[in-house]
């Protein structure tokens, strides 16, 4: 075993046409940019690490609940046994709350998971999927993988065509991803309108609806998705347990399908996927009622907090129905200057997220954080601005 003051080794030459070998749109993939941890902001700009606010990644400022917190401490005595490859007890938890049937639901380590494996399942060259522009980027990065083709459906103002999305499939399409709630712009489609897609699209085209962000909407824009599955076999709905609940560090996410489909999607998951703490976590997280409720009601405080400071501010944002917002960075002189306040932001201890990667090169994404987090924000962005 080396010692931790072993010499790092130095690469061997690398061949010329080894990597050459893999697939050209492999190779031209541009890897996913997650949100600039903390920890390496502290290292760049010399600051502390108890003084920076991270509003960058949608997570739940709250952390996790107490009862998460005692299901993994319980789960720790056990961790050198793998975890329970058929995830029984999350779907059975999860079939009661949601009325569907076990054999419809997969569990993956995180939804991002699960919007791999439905590509991974249906997607191959000469293929293709339909998404919005301004969508969430692992939608491209997951067709793109496959050799597939990413068919682009322009934005109504930042929201999804969605009668566009409709009439822009082909006989090669397999595939298409919604979400709802959008990520990065926080914009939402009403039931109807989804109902009016399912109904639209093919039988041969499995339609994921992605709500990841689900559980922050309104109570007067929330639906139950899952009446739709008896309807459409295509359907599979993908939610997650990154951001109410709190465990985006654990990964882990779930989807409802119907049975057939699950089973094709299960010959492309990993073995034992995810983790025992995050079944244990995941499983009291769901229970926890009354964490949801204090989340969701802090993140209605929040957003209200950033809207009144954008006012004040004479900034334009993406009305959002998540637990984030996008807001529109002013030009000066016609140039962009979302980056110019990012780094601004960076400097004085606070992250949000740039997204010119989503074709919105004039606005930042900022996560709903604690009322002292979003104070700060404020202060910072107004600094920032001048």
């Amino acid at each position: 075993m080396s010692s931790p003051s072993s010499p790092l080794l130095s690469p061997p030459a690398m061949p010329s046409d080894l990597c050459e070998q893999a697939p050209a749109y492999v190779r031209a993939i541009a890897p996913y940019q997650p949100g600039k941890p903390i920890s390496e902001l502290a290292r760049e700009y010399g600051l502390q690490e108890a003084s920076i606010v991270k509003l960058a990644s949608n997570e739940n400022p709250l952390g996790l609940s107490g009862a998460a917190r005692a299901a993994i401490e319980r789960e720790l005595a056990d961790l050198a046994r793998y975890p329970d490859g058929n995830q029984f007890d999350l779907k059975s938890a999860i079939s009661h709350r949601t009325g569907w049937p076990v054999e419809g639901i997969i569990i993956g380590n995180g939804s991002n998971d699960l919007l791999e494996m439905a590509a991974a399942a249906v997607l191959a060259p000469g293929r293709a999927c339909v998404f919005s522009q301004h969508a969430f980027a692992v939608y491209p990065l997951a067709t793109q993988a496959r050799g597939a083709e990413s068919i682009v459906v322009p934005a109504r103002e930042f929201a999804h065509d969605l009668p566009a999305m409709a009439r822009a499939v082909t006989p090669a399409t397999r595939l298409m991803f919604v979400a709802n709630p959008n990520n990065p712009t926080g914009t939402f489609a009403p039931a109807a309108a989804i109902e009016t897609l399912l109904s639209s699209v093919p039988d041969n085209v499995l339609v994921v609806l992605d709500e990841a962000y689900n559980e922050y909407l309104p109570a007067e824009c929330r639906y139950d998705a899952t009446r739709w599955l008896g309807r459409h076999a295509n359907l599979i709905i993908v939610r997650t347990f990154s951001k109410v609940y709190g465990l985006a560090g654990l990964r882990v996410g779930y989807a409802l399908m119907h049975p057939q489909v699950a089973d094709l999607i299960n010959r492309v998951r990993q073995p034992f996927n995810v983790n025992s703490l995050a079944l244990a976590a995941a499983l009291a997280a769901l229970g926890d009622s009354a964490f949801i409720e204090r989340s969701y009601a802090l993140n209605r405080a929040g957003m209200a907090q950033l809207e009144a400071g954008f006012r004040e501010l004479s900034l334009n944002w993406i009305p959002s129905f998540a637990n984030f917002v996008s807001v529109l960075i002013p030009r000066r002189e016609g140039k962009p200057q979302a980056m110019v306040v990012f780094e601004r932001l960076l400097r004085r201890g606070v992250i949000v997220r740039p997204v010119a990667g989503y074709q919105m090169p004039d606005h930042l994404r900022i996560s709903i954080g604690l009322p002292e987090e979003n104070a700060r924000f404020l202060v910072a962005l107004r600094e920032s601005l001048a």
